[in-house]
Formats: C-alpha cells, sequence, structure tokens
C-alpha cells in the first residue's frame, strides 16, 4: 500500500462516515417523531447528539494522544457502530434510554472526526502532496457527503424505516474502522509520551490558541461565520420565505442556491488552492459569505436576487475552512495538534446551535427585517476584521513547518 492509495483510503473512510452521519441526523429525529409523535422531543434529540459532539471534540485529544489517532480512529469508529446499532435494536427502551444512547453516539463521533483529523497530516506528508491541497479537496467531498446523505437517509427511511436505515449507519461506521485499520498506515503518529496530568494536558491546547494571533483570528471569523449561517438556515430564510413569498417552494430553492455555490465554490478552491494567497481568500471568503446573505433578505422580497446572493456568498464560504485546516496542521506543534484541532472544532460546531437560538429571540424581539439588518451588519463588523489585520496573513502566506519539540 503506497502512502498516495492509504491517503485515499483514509479519504473515503471519512467521506463513507460523513455520509453515514447525514444519514443518523435525518433517520434517528424521525424515528422520535413516528413512534412518539413529538415534534419538542425530536428537537431534543437531535440537540443530545450534537452537544456530545462538542463536548468530545474538546475532551478526546488528550485520549488521542495517548493512544494516538489511528487506534482512537478505529475504536471510535467501532465503538459507533454498536452504540447505533444499540439505538435500532432498543427502540422499545423509551425515551429516556434513546437519549443516553444518541449522547453516547454524538460522543464517540466527536471522537473519531477529530482523531481521523489527526491522520490527515502524516499521511499527507507521507504521499507528497500539499496540505492545502488536502484541505481543499477535503471540504469539497464534505459538502458532497452533504449534500447527498441527508436525502439519501429520507429515501432510505421511505424505503424501508427509520430503525432499518440506522443498522445500515452501523455498518457503515464498522467499515470506516476496518479501512483505517486495514489501509491506513502513517509514518508517525502524533502520541504526547508525557504524563501531563488531564485538564492540565487541555489547558496547553486553550493556552496555544490564545497565545496565536493567526489561529485567534480565524478562530473568531469562523464562529461568527457558523453563528449567521446557522440563524439564516434554520430561522431567518424559513421565516423570510413564508412572510414575503408563502410557498415553500422558496425555501427550497433558497437553501439549493446557497448548497450549490458552496459545493462549486469547493471544487473550485480544490483546483486554484495552491495558486492563491491564502489568507486574503479566507478573508474574501469570509466578507462574501457572511453578511450580504443577511441583508438581501432584510433589504428584499425579490426572490431571484436572493438566490444569486445566497449563491455567491456559498461560493464565498467554502474557502473558509481549507485554509483554516491547513494553518492548524502548518503552524501547531504535533504535540499539541490533538487538542487545538478538537477545541477550534468544537468551537466552530458550538456556533451551530446558537445562531439558530439567537436568530429566533431576535425575530420575537424586534421582527425579521431588523433582525436581519442588525444581524447582518454585526456579522459584516467581525468579516471585516481580519482584512484589516496584516500581522496574520503574513504569518498564514509564508507557512513553515512546525515539528515536535
Amino acid at each position: 500500500m503506497t502512502p498516495r492509495r492509504g491517503l485515499v483510503i483514509l479519504f473515503v473512510a471519512d467521506v463513507l462516515s460523513a455520509i453515514g452521519s447525514r444519514i443518523t441526523m435525518v433517520a434517528i429525529p424521525w424515528l422520535v417523531l413516528v413512534t412518539t409523535g413529538s415534534a419538542a422531543r425530536m428537537g431534543l434529540v437531535a440537540a443530545v447528539e450534537l452537544v456530545p459532539y462538542i463536548i468530545a471534540s474538546i475532551m478526546a485529544g488528550p485520549i488521542i494522544d495517548t493512544l494516538g489517532p489511528r487506534r482512537t480512529s478505529i475504536l471510535a469508529n467501532l465503538s459507533s457502530a454498536v452504540a447505533v446499532a444499540a439505538i435500532a435494536a432498543t427502540t422499545g427502551l423509551g425515551f429516556a434510554a434513546l437519549l443516553v444512547l444518541v449522547a453516547v453516539a454524538g460522543a464517540l463521533r466527536g471522537a473519531a472526526d477529530r482523531a481521523k483529523d489527526l491522520l490527515v497530516r502524516p499521511m499527507a506528508e507521507a504521499a507528497n502532496v500539499e496540505l492545502i491541497r488536502i484541505t481543499s479537496l477535503h471540504e469539497a467531498l464534505a459538502r458532497g457527503a452533504t449534500l447527498l446523505g441527508a436525502p439519501l437517509g429520507g429515501l432510505l427511511i421511505f424505503w424501508t424505516d427509520a430503525a432499518s436505515v440506522l443498522w445500515i449507519d452501523a455498518v457503515t461506521f464498522v467499515i470506516c474502522g476496518v479501512l483505517v485499520a486495514a489501509f491506513v498506515r502513517p509514518p508517525e503518529v502524533v502520541a504526547d509520551t508525557r504524563r501531563d496530568k488531564y485538564f492540565r494536558s487541555l489547558a496547553e491546547g486553550f493556552s496555544f490558541v490564545r497565545r496565536d494571533e493567526l489561529l485567534a483570528t480565524m478562530l473568531i471569523t469562523t464562529f461568527t461565520i457558523n453563528i449567521f449561517a446557522s440563524a439564516s438556515t434554520a430561522v431567518f430564510i424559513p421565516v423570510w420565505v413564508r412572510d414575503e413569498l408563502g410557498s415553500p417552494a422558496g425555501l427550497g430553492l433558497t437553501l439549493g442556491a446557497f448548497s450549490a455555490g458552496a459545493l462549486l465554490g469547493s471544487i473550485t478552491f480544490a483546483v486554484l488552492a495552491t495558486k492563491v494567497p491564502r489568507y486574503l481568500t479566507f478573508a474574501i471568503g469570509a466578507f462574501v459569505g457572511g453578511s450580504p446573505r443577511l441583508l438581501v433578505l432584510g433589504l428584499s422580497d425579490n426572490l431571484a436576487l436572493v438566490m444569486v446572493v445566497t449563491f455567491l456568498s456559498g461560493i464565498g464560504i467554502a474557502a473558509i475552512n481549507p485554509v483554516f485546516g491547513a494553518a492548524l496542521y502548518e503552524h501547531v506543534p504535533k504535540q499539541l495538534q490533538a487538542r487545538v484541532i478538537g477545541l477550534v472544532a468544537a468551537t466552530s460546531f458550538a456556533g451551530l446551535p446558537l445562531g439558530a437560538l439567537l436568530a429566533g429571540e431576535l425575530v420575537s424581539a424586534l421582527g425579521l427585517t431588523p433582525a436581519l439588518i442588525w444581524s447582518g451588519i454585526a456579522c459584516l463588523v467581525v468579516s471585516v476584521f481580519p482584512l484589516v489585520r496584516r500581522g496574520p496573513g503574513k504569518v498564514l502566506d509564508a507557512p513553515s513547518t512546525v515539528e515536535a519539540t
């Protein structure tokens, strides 16, 4: 098995895991809805899966350092398969038991995803592939998996039922674990041989991000963009469609325009990743991908205009994650990557539920149009911040190889 083939297998496992996760995010809430008839419980179970995922992304760092990312990935994927299979097999145990199993599954998935993240750098270095190329390709594949996973989950539920779909998802986790075990063999394992106390080890990751100007700037920007992206998808766009258009078709068209733009942007950036200034691309992507899609909803009732701006915002936002990912791999010492990458991923994901919550409160308190305008202004202020800071840009566009000490 050559390093390049091992890298390809790692990507196959990651995409398969992503598709399975999207299917789970459709199947479990649907299972709750059809078994309990409660929309409130449906929303609760979705949150119970996401919160442990975020927490595990942070807390698993020292464990990954101890076990190594490859072993952690294998164990977490196989354990995820057991957890998802338990959900499918025990639907009659009651809602409380379901919540516990869903929380366990979410936490294991967070650990598995962070472990796979830690395998990317050594596999890319062994294959002699530039990290920015890898992170941009990963973003394109992740976008494709997102677009495929949710509708596939819906179709599978239509053809079978939610419990059967969860059994299928459990199989995907087993396949991922087997693929990593059999074919992904990094030349070096990111392992921390020190015996620091657990929370002291975590604190090192927090301290590094706080002190690093580049990562702090990019994390604040990404967190903010995620807040308003979630606010748009979960609240602003559905309410705007209801008030201005009165047709659910507009919801599908608007969300589809953003997804299509994000997928096109991801593919385009994967081709151009090594030819463009990275920090400037990140800053422009944040500027285009954030406030315009909010402001156009607040200032216009024209669906065609909203779709065009939303499509362009999708293109812009596609450059953010690949550039940020490359910065993490290149500028974080290897012995800290498990903790720092976990912290960054968790913080970024935390913007998603927060955005939906804040958007709902803003619309209730101010009305839709003022909420959109003020949100657009707030997002604009934050997205301009990277453009006026030159220091981090010089660091990112002249990357250095960081080795463990």
